[in-house]
């Protein structure tokens, strides 16, 4: 697993629907990646998160990389609007 340098955070995004209210099943190209994801590693000048919380940040933000077939994003602290 990768441990983050600094103020950032290793996440994961959440899974998204893939019906809307209605019923209609959606096709990837009209899905909006979630801005939820559960935190699974934190840089060493992170204080506020710990390790399982999922939190709330802000759209189109962060570095997105691949690690054993597994998709993670890296965010800056000051991305994260809040923990769930």
């Amino acid at each position: 697993m990768l441990k983050p340098l600094g103020k950032r955070v290793l996440v994961q995004r959440t899974e998204v629907e893939e019906k809307t209210a209605s019923g209609i099943i959606l096709v990837d190209s009209a899905k909006e990646k979630p801005n939820t994801a559960v935190v699974k590693s934190i840089g060493g000048d992170v204080t506020e998160l710990k390790e399982g919380d999922t939190i709330v940040f802000e759209q189109f933000r962060g570095t997105e990389f691949s690690l054993d077939g597994e998709d993670y994003l890296v965010l800056d602290i000051e991305n994260i609007i809040g923990v769930m």
